[in-house]
């Protein structure tokens, strides 16, 4: 796991304890995939509204941070929140 990956999970299980109850149930990893990289978050079912947010602006501010971590450690981020099975 690169600097900006490690930077990237750990910045957005942040965001994501502090907005979900269930803290325990978050899980945050890298995938990398061919030409880029994949932050898959994934939280309870129940705690995928308040990931999301109001029509979608959590989750759009989030992925436009998750790519600027990645670009100053110029690498390709992208996150992907799912629910917890």
């Amino acid at each position: 796991m690169t600097d900006a990956q490690k930077q990237a999970c750990d910045f957005v299980r942040y965001v994501l304890e502090q907005i979900c109850e269930l803290k325990d149930k978050i899980n945050v990893e890298p995938r990398a995939e061919e030409h880029e990289t994949i932050i898959m978050a994934q939280v309870d079912e129940s705690e995928m509204g308040r990931a999301i947010g109001k029509e979608g602006q959590t989750i759009s501010a989030l992925r436009t941070l998750v790519k600027i971590v990645g670009a100053r450690g110029e690498e390709r981020l992208h996150l992907k929140v799912e629910p917890l099975v």
